[in-house]
């Protein structure tokens, strides 16, 4: 899979969306949650955000995900926008 040429962004600050930042880094992974039900859901969240990164095969990167309450399968979106954006494949 392509590497991650630049850095991204996807989705919004808005109630039930999550906010994706991400960059190509050299040495691994560096992954930052926030999110309004942390305390219930961080756990969850933080894996799918790994499972997503697995599967799109990234391996070096910062990436900082604010959930503002956003179900999985929106999450998941987000952070599959901001990949595909900074390897260049959509706008």
């Amino acid at each position: 899979m392509p590497e991650l040429i630049q850095c991204a962004t996807a989705g919004t600050m808005e109630s039930s969306d999550a906010y994706v930042e991400i960059e190509p880094r050299e040495n691994g992974l560096e992954i930052q949650l926030e999110s309004v039900v942390f305390a219930q859901f961080g756990e969850d969240i933080a894996q799918s955000v790994q499972a997503v990164l697995l599967q799109q095969g990234v391996k070096n990167a910062w990436i900082s995900v604010n959930d503002r309450g956003a179900l999985d399968c929106v999450i998941r979106a987000r952070i599959e926008t901001a990949i595909r954006r900074a390897r260049g494949e959509t706008p």
